[in-house]
């Protein structure tokens, strides 16, 4: 069974709105998700393309640099995909498409967030290398990996599990 199907089994039992209206609650449920995450992964994309102007990175080794250069990497990339629901409504307004925008922005959303906890991981990395070792930071690295990994993905994977 997919979730559309359970989707809708459940809105003709209990909501009883049309697919127009269900597109509108689902694209206003999407914005208002997208307008929590967007500030601060833009404000950690800003922190983090002023880190190689500090005297100090040019003094970490190569592989800081390279974990510098995912994390970054991976901050825009999560930057790009929670904006892109905004401007692929701007370029299709209008244009009674809300149902290709509604699926193209979930799944830019959840992109979106996976590039963000590989961001954050590589700022746990990188900060506490620099603060108090290497092995603290790859060890702080993994735990912020997996805290990312049970609280956005498995914890919430139990119950879509269970609607099946």
């Amino acid at each position: 069974m997919s979730d559309e199907t359970i989707d809708d089994d459940w809105l003709r039992r209990e909501r009883n709105e049309s697919p127009t209206q269900r597109l509108d609650r689902n694209w206003a449920s999407l914005l208002q998700e997208l307008r929590v995450v967007q500030t601060g992964v833009q404000l950690l994309t800003g922190f983090l393309l002023t880190v190689p102007f500090q005297d100090r990175f040019y003094e970490q080794d190569g592989l800081f640099q390279n974990v510098y250069l995912v994390t970054v990497t991976a901050s825009v990339g999560a930057t790009v995909l929670l904006l892109a629901p905004v401007a692929m409504h701007r370029l299709l307004f209008r244009r009674h498409r809300l149902e290709e925008l509604v699926n193209s922005a979930q799944r830019f959303a959840l992109g979106g967030i996976v590039l963000l906890g590989v961001a954050l991981t590589g700022v746990m990395t990188l900060v506490f290398e620099l603060v108090v070792s290497k092995s603290v930071g790859w060890v702080a690295g993994l735990v912020a990996l997996l805290t990312f990994a049970f609280f956005w993905f498995a914890y919430p994977w139990r119950y879509r599990r269970r609607d099946s």
